[in-house]
């Protein structure tokens, strides 16, 4: 990791000042840098030997990077990691075009490896991503969006690029298909509880342990899996009232909203789902050899669940 957070310095320099601002800012701003992680420790555990695994955790940590520049423009928001975010600081336009820059590096770095395979990953990937981001567009303000809705834009939004990241440890070390297969399986099963737990997080949690505004889900008008459950199994005035706060993205009853969600069920139904998710991805390294990296992989399934509980 430290030769990969050098990589990601180095990278990241232009001679255009407010490039560097920018992505000094959100990459210093205490990320836990976990998909980077995974792709070292899915490589490790792979057997991989050689060195291309630090400027694939590079650039892997730089499209993650230019989605949350991104992302934070699109939700309007001002906290992200417990720092402002750099819309915030230096506006939209700003922020939207440096995003621009660390996609296009990313790029730059994967045609360095000279591997048409992996560009191919990636490249699917980042246009998944993107489906994701217009899918969850879509549902913002949508009282009406379904379980399955939500699950498909964690898919695409989040999971796919810690598939990414796990599968491209087995391709560096060429592993057979179906152990390749079963290490990206990992990585999207941890990717949904990951999110999943993030988003329960969003009632349960504080700004400090979360890194965002408490109800910024809900401010955004993001019907997640926790309001989804609470509209489906709460009396029809608390349900109405939920409804009517996905739609109109208000947090003038935060507190009304929380409560009805922790009396419905949906913590725990939420937390659940995840744990389940996570019970899965520990399920697909069955097959690889015990090493410690594994065992980093294993715990790092149970972490994404469990963090701040």
């Amino acid at each position: 990791m430290a030769a990969v957070n050098a990589l990601i310095r180095s990278r990241l320099a232009s001679d255009v000042v407010l490039i560097n601002q920018i992505s000094e800012h959100i990459i210093g701003s205490g990320g836990k840098r976990l998909r980077p992680m995974l792709h070292l420790l899915a490589a490790h555990a792979s057997g991989y030997r050689g060195h291309h695994h630090i400027p694939l955790a590079a650039l892997i940590e730089f499209i993650h990077t230019s989605t949350l520049l991104h992302d934070d423009v699109v939700d309007e928001s001002d906290l992200r990691r417990g720092h402002k975010t750099a819309n915030a600081l230096w506006g939209n336009a700003a922020s939207v075009l440096v995003g621009d820059f660390l996609y296009s590096r990313s790029f730059q770095m994967m045609v360095e490896l000279d591997d048409m395979r992996i560009m191919r990953i990636l490249a699917d990937t980042t246009n998944r991503i993107a489906e994701g981001e217009v899918l969850q567009l879509l549902n913002i303000g949508n009282a009406d969006t379904t379980e399955q809705a939500c699950l498909d834009v964690i898919e695409r939004k989040t999971a796919v690029l810690f598939s990414a990241a796990t599968r491209l440890g087995a391709v560096l070390a060429g592993l057979p298909r179906h152990q390749e297969e079963a290490l990206a399986r990992y990585g999207l099963d941890l990717g949904f509880a990951f999110q999943i737990a993030d988003d329960m997080l969003d009632y349960v949690s504080d700004a400090d342990t979360l890194g965002k505004n408490i109800g910024d889900d809900l401010a955004e008008g993001k019907p997640t899996l926790p309001l989804i459950h609470a509209i489906a199994n709460s009396p029809p005035a608390q349900a109405a009232s939920l409804r009517r706060a996905i739609e109109s993205g208000g947090l003038d009853s935060l507190e009304h909203i929380v409560s009805a969600i922790r009396d419905s069920g949906a913590i725990e139904f939420t937390h659940a789902h995840a744990r389940r998710y996570a019970e899965s991805a520990k399920l697909a390294l069955t097959d690889l050899p015990d090493s410690s990296a594994r065992e980093a992989l294993l715990f790092l399934a149970d972490y994404a669940v469990e963090r701040s509980l």
